[in-house]
């Protein structure tokens, strides 16, 4: 997942889990010239949304191990990664990366979705929680949808 390894870089080449914001959009905008400082920015909302990032303290903390990702010698990050996934590009990217082939997930989606007569979000997190993906945030996002839609 490109986002994953856009976030490890500056963790990995300064060696730590908890990085200042400043730190982090230096990182990516001006040592390794991916991004303008805005978008480095963006870049940490979009993280803190999708669970990659939390802050604490004004710092910035990988919710992963950046040690455990491998990040190619020619990677760059594309502009995408700056626009936020709605919950069902959320849990389908966390079904694929725990090893379902992604036409399969999505067919099997659509199917949970018409029997169970739920939204697409609430049968993908049900999909995903059944194959071991770590979409527990995103569970209760759609817990929360769902209660504010009975409202």
């Amino acid at each position: 997942m490109s986002l994953e390894v856009a976030v490890a870089v500056p963790f990995k080449r300064r060696g730590k889990q908890r990085l200042g914001e400043g730190e982090f959009v230096v990182a990516l905008s001006l040592d390794r010239e991916w991004f303008s400082p805005d978008q480095a920015k963006r870049l940490v909302d979009v993280a803190v949304g999708r669970g990659l990032l939390v802050e604490e303290d004004g710092d910035l903390v990988a919710r992963f191990d950046p040690a455990d990702v491998t990040i190619p010698e020619e990677f760059v990050p594309d502009e995408s990664l700056l626009r936020e996934q709605s919950t069902f590009e959320t849990a389908l990217d966390a079904i694929v990366a725990a090893g379902v082939e992604k036409q399969r997930a999505v067919a099997a989606i659509n199917e949970r979705q018409r029997t169970l007569a739920v939204t697409l979000e609430a049968a993908a997190v049900l999909y995903a929680k059944e194959h071991g993906a770590a979409v527990d945030r995103l569970a209760d996002d759609v817990r929360a949808g769902l209660v504010e839609e009975e409202a």
